[in-house]
């Protein structure tokens, strides 16, 4: 059984925010991924497939089943691993996970990482319903484990997640294979590395409550509260930091409510006094993601990335998908083959360069912002603009105003991206 240091940072924060809470009629989705202060993140674009019947897919550690179709997503992840911390499909469904842990012990032996069940969730469903009974059936035949950081040293946690479509969203956590979920049919909703589904259960395992039984976490009569149930009973000082997070993030959204935009969100994002941009402890903010998901199908959706740390200092760019769309090479990590750490036995013995081009010149525009003040106040004013630039563009496009050909939409993320490099050049 895995261990793990209380000490540990931890932390991740996801949004969602669904008409009448949002300022407009969307389903807006946000996401602070918060790893290893040095992990490379890269936005991976993988366009739509078919697939031969009885193909197998390698995710990070294990093999499955591949299915006959898959659709197209953008994905923010760790450049070392297959799955991702957050993204979306072409269909409009958005998915962000969050590290947790309960009284179900973790296992380290090697199984689905949480991030492997998002990405594969979003591959195969078109909805944000379809993309949990993905994860809970995946859950249920592969189980979750393995080294969730690039590091020697095992690092293990089970998953919660938060997945939003168009019309809705849904918080489904986990224990192990059990798991809980509650729907979001209005209103703002956040998640933080802790169980937060109380007695408001709208799906459940089919076990769920005979385990807890079993194990003598729950009586068995009257109400059943899940996270009281099967979270430990004695909090760690980080899982206490993640309740403080979620707090803020609650209040927050609450001073928002039916104001809430991407915008907004990206302001919460960029919060460090909550601690939801954080940087402390050898972990921070390494991306972020927001999405506009509008009610109206005819309309698309619009997703910013950064593909950069620390939101605060980084540039929302706009994704929309369509024909024509592309990986845009700078925001992409060079790769290694049989050779890279993760493939090789024992893993993690060696550690590779990971960044990727923007990475690396947001690296050296970070280190100017920090030592040379009007320099970086320069920099910073030209990630504004950009920025305004690109929602300026979503919003225009969204109230009817700009229609560009398909291809330049397809092409925007490409755009900015080469912008951006221009401003640290």
């Amino acid at each position: 059984m895995a261990s793990w240091n209380p000490d540990t940072p931890c932390s991740c924060d996801c949004f969602v925010s669904v008409p009448p809470a949002s300022a407009l009629p969307a389903v807006i989705f946000a996401k602070n991924s918060d790893r290893p202060r040095d992990e490379v993140q890269e936005v991976v674009f993988v366009p739509a497939s078919t697939h031969a019947p009885g193909s197998r897919l390698q995710c990070t550690y294990i093999e499955v089943e591949q299915v006959s179709k898959t659709h197209a997503v953008i994905l923010s992840r760790p450049s070392w691993l297959w799955g991702a911390e957050m993204g979306a499909n072409e269909h409009g469904v958005c998915i962000g996970n969050e590290a947790v842990w309960t009284k179900e012990p973790v296992d380290e032996g090697e199984a689905l990482l949480g991030m492997d069940l998002l990405r594969l969730a979003l591959e195969r469903s078109r909805s944000a319903l379809e993309a949990l009974h993905v994860i809970t059936g995946l859950l249920e035949r592969y189980g979750q484990g393995g080294s969730c950081r690039e590091d020697p040293a095992p690092f293990c946690y089970h998953n919660t997640f938060l997945l939003a479509d168009r019309t809705e969203a849904w918080v489904l956590e986990t224990a192990g294979r059990l798991w809980a979920a509650q729907r979001i049919q209005e209103g703002a909703r956040n998640i933080s590395n802790q169980l937060s589904i109380g007695t408001d259960i709208s799906a459940e395992h089919s076990e769920l409550r005979t385990h807890a039984l079993a194990q003598g976490w729950w009586g068995g009569q009257g109400t059943f509260d899940f996270a009281q149930v099967f979270s430990l009973t004695q909090q760690p000082v980080r899982m206490e930091a993640a309740k403080a997070r979620f707090q803020a993030g609650q209040e927050l959204l609450q001073q928002q409510r039916g104001g809430i935009t991407a915008e907004v969100m990206m302001g919460i994002l960029r919060n460090k006094e909550s601690g939801i941009c954080m940087d402390s402890g050898g972990f921070r903010t390494t991306a972020s993601m927001v999405s506009i998901l509008p009610r109206d199908p005819t309309q698309p959706c619009v997703h910013f990335l950064t593909a950069t740390p620390d939101p605060s200092r980084s540039v929302f760019k706009p994704f929309i998908f369509g024909a024509g769309a592309a990986q845009a090479p700078q925001v992409l990590s060079p790769t290694f083959g049989a050779q890279d750490p993760v493939r090789t036995q024992p893993r993690f013995q060696t550690q590779v360069d990971r960044r990727h081009t923007l990475y690396r010149g947001h690296q050296v525009a970070l280190g100017l912002m920090e030592r040379e003040q009007d320099r970086g106040q320069q920099l910073r004013q030209k990630q504004r603009d950009l920025e305004q630039e690109g929602l300026e563009a979503a919003r225009g496009l969204l109230a009817g105003e700009w229609a560009p050909p398909p291809q330049e939409l397809a092409t925007l993320f490409q755009a900015f991206v080469e912008r951006e490099g221009e401003v640290y050049a």
